[in-house]
């Protein structure tokens, strides 16, 4: 027998109705937990709902595209929106509220706040995105304050990005809990991206080979392979795989992104940022040190 459809996801557009409604929750004494997403959601959003789920009572979701995270070279016009699907695919995660700004509510005009960052933002995002992570720390400080949450969850796909998030809570001295969720990948190992919806075939093909090398790479630095010999060994597989070009594969320390001075010695992350056509793909991987 065909399950019955969840209800309509209740949707806010003002920071005051968002208010009142956690508010009420408040009154009630719900734990209250926060996904920031850009839309376009598929399984790994879906998962953070779920794992959201355990850590709250009310789970509520944003979507808003972010213009202060892209250039004006990047994506922003043509990154997908589909609020009315990510909205039942929400309802269907038992997700309890969709904060869903437009622009003018998020930045309103006369706007000029900014907030930066050094640390964990220094470096390897940065180095090609410059804009990035200060436009992530602004809005992500916007959505903390204007939902309150007891929890924040957070995928570890962006895993630079998630220790910028962890360093902005801690700077700011912001009540929140950070969670991490694993990152969600296909049968074949890629890993979930609203963007592998710009990948062709022929490119999803090759797009598979990321997390391949990636795990190679994890291998050998977990093994006492010189570190730099890993990097690019994993830029030369990854471009002979087919990938266009390769921004960037480090292997750096877990905790703050500092780089290794020779081999690992210290629980770590290989990271990578590498193109196909026009569509831009990261992942990381979990190192462990080996004997040393």
């Amino acid at each position: 027998m065909t399950e019955p459809a969840a209800p309509p996801l209740p949707v806010v557009r003002t920071v005051a109705d968002l208010r009142a409604t956690v508010s009420g929750w408040r009154r009630e004494g719900a734990r209250i937990a926060l996904v920031p997403t850009m839309g376009a959601l598929h399984e790994g959003h879906l998962s953070l709902v779920r794992l959201a789920r355990e850590h709250a009572d009310r789970v509520v979701a944003s979507v808003f595209v972010n213009p202060k995270q892209f250039a004006p070279t990047e994506d922003l016009d043509r990154y997908p929106r589909q609020e009315a699907k990510d909205a039942e695919l929400l309802a269907g995660a038992s997700c309890d509220l969709l904060w869903a700004p437009s622009p003018a509510e998020m930045y309103p005009d006369g706007f000029t706040a900014a907030i930066t960052l050094g640390g964990p933002a220094d470096g390897l995002e940065t180095d090609f995105r410059p804009q990035m992570f200060g436009g992530v720390a602004t809005v992500v400080a916007k959505l903390l304050n204007q939902v309150g949450p007891d929890v924040a969850v957070f995928g570890e796909k962006d895993y630079q990005q998630l220790l910028v998030i962890r360093r902005l809570v801690r700077d700011l001295d912001l009540p929140v809990q950070i969670v991490a969720g694993p990152t969600g990948r296909d049968e074949h190992g890629l890993a979930l991206s609203s963007r592998n919806a710009y990948l062709s075939e022929p490119e999803r093909a090759v797009a598979v080979r990321l997390n391949a090398v990636l795990a190679d790479a994890a291998q050998r630095a977990r093994a006492g392979a010189p570190v730099t010999e890993v990097e690019t060994e994993a830029v030369r597989a990854l471009l002979a795989s087919g990938f266009d070009r390769v921004d960037y594969v480090a292997v750096r320390r877990a905790d703050d992104l500092a780089p290794f001075e020779a081999v690992v010695n210290a629980p770590a992350r290989v990271l990578a940022a590498a193109w196909l056509g026009r569509t831009r793909l990261i992942d990381n991987m979990a190192v462990q040190p080996g004997p040393c």
